[in-house]
């Protein structure tokens, strides 16, 4: 079962030809984000400036590219999108109570990604992929290493609404959306999932974002919205936010949400296993529930 066509498209252009001209714009984008952050001596090493940095990338490479895109190829853009789509409160539901039942299982999975190792011959490419990782984590730990109250609303919206709006529009509401047209859905959406993950340049941590982008594509085919996957990114990208406070005002452990279902001594994960299980479970039954009508 694909996609239906929500309305006809300006100009006949296969799926993969519409991605291509995403990607010029998307490029174009990056570079005028690149100019302002050189015209206005933006430094990256400032928590200010970094937030900035990231909404001017958010915006000028995600956002305004994927709807100038989707504007050039198709009539009613944000209908094509699933942005004029409301939020039923069975997506908001499913979205919630999958997030929550997979933490163990995601967290095994994330625990075992991190710990693959490459052949003994590629051992400095591994290095640099772990140095990339470890970059990557101190910045994350600079951006969320407040713990006032206004920090935590504020990396909420950068970190978690921003991110999850830009990324959910230029991936599911975009790309998707254009190969939707051409190929299988399917294919499409575990196609994505992995362009969604791969661009990330985060190797140790390729398996679980994969997931979650096939997870973020199934839901906007099955609900027809986009904001559901955008809520459902939204609240896995706060979950890590909220924590990260916690932890820095000494009200959780740390790594406290990072090790439920991870077994001790390395015994059996049944707790991930459980975890794993139910959400396959949450899954096939959200699949029937937004399909009984279609």
């Amino acid at each position: 079962m694909d996609c239906p066509v929500v309305n006809q498209p300006k100009r006949n252009l296969s799926g993969p030809v519409q991605v291509l001209i995403l990607f010029v714009f998307a490029f174009l984008g990056l570079l005028v984000c690149s100019g302002i952050l050189i015209v206005f001596k933006l430094d990256t090493g400032k928590l200010s400036h970094i937030f900035t940095s990231i909404a001017l990338q958010d915006v000028l490479a995600f956002i305004v590219p994927t709807i100038a895109a989707i504007a050039l190829c198709y009539h009613r853009p944000l209908n094509v999108m699933g942005l004029d789509t409301a939020v039923s409160w069975k997506g908001l539901l499913t979205v919630i109570i999958v997030c929550i039942v997979s933490i163990p299982a995601m967290n095994w999975i994330v625990d075992w990604n991190n710990s693959l190792h490459l052949p003994q011959s590629f051992s400095r490419i591994e290095n640099v992929m772990r140095m990339m990782e470890e970059e990557a984590q101190k910045m994350t730990e600079a951006m969320l290493g407040s713990t006032s109250v206004g920090s935590l609303l504020v990396n909420i919206f950068f970190v978690g609404f921003i991110a999850g709006l830009s990324e959910e529009i230029f991936f599911r509401g975009g790309i998707l959306k254009m190969l939707s047209s051409s190929w299988n859905m399917h294919f499409v959406i575990w196609l994505v999932a992995i362009i969604f993950s791969a661009i990330h340049m985060q190797f140790f941590g390729f398996v679980p974002r994969m997931l979650l982008g096939a997870w973020f594509g199934y839901l906007l085919w099955w609900t027809r919205s986009l904001w559901v996957p955008i809520i459902a990114h939204t609240l896995n990208n706060s979950i890590v936010v909220v924590a990260t406070w916690l932890c820095n005002n000494g009200h959780l452990e740390k790594s406290a949400l990072d090790s439920v279902g991870l077994p001790e001594n390395g015994g059996t994960p049944w707790l991930a296993i459980a975890s794993a299980v139910a959400t396959v479970i949450l899954i096939c039954a959200a699949k029937k529930v937004f399909f009984q009508k279609k």
